[in-house]
């Protein structure tokens, strides 16, 4: 019986350090439309399994950024666009999963999608994965741009989570499309008080997040 009590008390105890602080929320919740692809829930990512701590395939962010994020979005479907989310708030467990991985030389089961050019060893001080990264602090998104009409993707001239020069904001071989569409997309994000990151074109952050400093480990469930 004492067993089964402690076991119990353990389980409330998990429980309870993995609900999601009050400062938080899941992004569909509070806005009108948009469309999730949670890619590290499942199997469609650059190590080709689901990443650890994320357990459902949910966008989370903090109250704050989804604040602007919904600004954002009633901005972008006035101009027949929805946001396609890729990945929001990223636990430290699922950025120390990524660390472990890319010490694992022999494991390429994505190379040729996601790092085609690139040793895996060297993604973290190229700048592609970080070992804090901004997204454990809970005011990052990966996302791009739905049309609203065709139902498709904008053409961006690299695919979320490449990790290759194309994929920079300033990547040369864009067509005139292309460019346009980064632009769009980064013009929108800038214009509520998002701010980009210069190597992912899909990768913005709110300029005056609530945590600069502080790294969550919170299960997304």
């Amino acid at each position: 019986m004492l067993i089964l009590c402690g076991i119990l008390f353990s389980s409330m105890l998990n429980a309870q350090n993995n609900k999601i602080p009050p400062e938080f929320a899941y992004i569909d919740e509070h806005l009108d439309l948009i469309v999730l692809d949670i890619r590290y829930a499942g199997n469609h990512n650059f190590v080709g399994k689901p990443v650890i701590g994320y357990e459902k395939p949910k966008a989370i962010l903090t109250r704050e950024a989804i604040k602007h994020l919904k600004q954002a979005s009633v901005y972008f479907l006035a101009k027949g666009y929805v946001f396609k989310v890729f990945d929001a708030y990223r636990p430290q467990r699922a950025v120390d999963q990524f660390i472990e991985w890319s010490k694992i030389s022999e494991d390429t089961l994505m190379k040729s999608e996601f790092y085609p050019e690139l040793d895996k060893k060297n993604l973290f001080a190229l700048g592609y994965i970080a070992t804090k990264s901004g997204h454990s602090r809970g005011s990052t998104i990966d996302l791009t741009l739905v049309d609203l009409k065709t139902g498709k993707e904008l053409d961006m001239g690299s695919p979320y989570d490449l990790f290759n020069k194309i994929s920079h904001h300033n990547a040369k071989g864009l067509t005139k499309i292309q460019k346009m569409n980064r632009k769009i997309l980064k013009d929108g994000m800038r214009k509520f008080g998002f701010k980009s990151y210069a190597k992912e074109w899909w990768h913005y952050t709110v300029q005056n997040e609530p945590f600069p400093s502080t790294y969550f480990n919170f299960i997304v469930r």
